[in-house]
């Protein structure tokens, strides 16, 4: 199911990523939601998916977060 808001995240999100980084998994979830709404194992392919879109902004160092330079 979509999320709201940041704070609806899972913990394993919310306890992981700055704020702008979990701003970008909560929409990518949202919208891939709306586009996956009928596959079988929607929950996980959105997932996925919305991980794929921080990852594109944010690279993990060590056990932080951090911005990719551009």
């Amino acid at each position: 199911m979509p999320y709201r808001e940041t704070e609806d995240l899972p913990a394993s999100v919310r306890g992981h990523l700055p704020q702008h980084a979990q701003e970008i998994y909560l929409a990518a979830f949202n919208n891939a939601w709306q586009q996956h709404a009928r596959d079988a194992d929607v929950e996980a392919i959105v997932h996925r998916i919305a991980w794929a879109a921080v990852k594109r902004r944010y690279r993990k160092d060590g056990d932080d977060w951090v911005p990719i330079a551009d």
